[in-house]
């Protein structure tokens, strides 16, 4: 049942990609063209380039995103934590594959979190979740890419647990609730993206951690007067970001894979 929601997630999202549209709008052109509608083809090419045009100067994403970034407060008071867990998803795997390096993505604040979190509490173990988010699987795990980044900046490696199996945020969860067994009980932090955050306690609360202090970091949003402009790639992806995690919050919720719909701690 995993691997076909697994599958599913990837294969429906395609179809459900707000950059999908522009093709959807497009081939709805072309047929009422087909069809001699030349209106028709006319008002849907419109409102294609009002879409684009919106998109490229309003950061839209922000409607989706900061109602789940700003859900849970940034960094809590926590107390000692026995681990910190990292879930995956800062690493460029197929640039890291290709360069023999450590490459990060938009969402690498999570290994500079983790960082200053192993400094800060030097007996805490560090649990990093991740294996490939790909169907087709990959060469080298998330796991094993933050612990590259982590033991080159000087963390010991007999503190890394790591959980390589995971290919999704449900996963991650259960597979590092295995790892430490009763240790689920002890107190942790928990280190992902703050529009992320939401479904990632919920999870990890479902699976059985009944201690974790969430530690949102890389926040996308901002003052949207601020950020008016002409960048269409940064806004659609900002968007494309939003609207999967709220797919996901609804999948989740529906699957049993969390308790509540948007939660924010155990």
């Amino acid at each position: 049942m995993d691997t076909l929601f697994f599958v599913l997630s990837k294969t429906l999202w395609i179809v459900l990609k707000p950059e999908t549209m522009f093709g959807f709008l497009l081939l709805g052109a072309i047929v009422a063209v087909r069809r001699n509608r030349q209106g028709i083809a006319l008002g849907i090419l419109a409102a294609a380039l009002i879409s684009f045009v919106s998109l490229a100067i309003v950061p839209l994403g922000d409607v989706f995103l900061e109602p789940l970034e700003h859900r849970i407060p940034a960094r809590s008071p926590v107390a000692k934590p026995a681990y910190i867990v990292v879930l995956g998803g800062a690493e460029a795997n197929e640039q890291s594959a290709a360069t023999g390096t450590v490459n990060v993505n938009d969402a690498g604040e999570r290994l500079l979190a983790a960082i200053e979190l192993a400094v800060a509490y030097p007996e805490a173990k560090l649990i990093l979740s991740g294996g490939s988010g790909r169907l087709a699987g990959g060469t080298l795990s998330s796991a094993e890419l933050m612990a590259e980044a982590l033991t080159a900046a000087g963390i010991e490696s007999d503190r890394l647990l790591l959980e390589e199996a995971s290919r999704n945020t449900s996963e991650n969860a259960a597979r590092s609730a295995e790892l430490v067994g009763t240790g689920v009980s002890a107190p942790a932090l928990l280190v992902t993206s703050a529009f992320h955050m939401p479904r990632s306690v919920g999870v990890f609360c479902a699976a059985g951690w009944s201690d974790i202090t969430p530690f949102p970091v890389d926040y996308r949003t901002g003052n949207i007067a601020n950020r008016i402009g002409w960048q269409f790639a940064i806004n659609l992806n900002n968007l494309n970001v939003g609207v999967r995690e709220w797919i996901g919050l609804i999948a989740y919720r529906l699957t049993g894979r969390t308790r509540e719909f948007l939660p924010r701690a155990c």
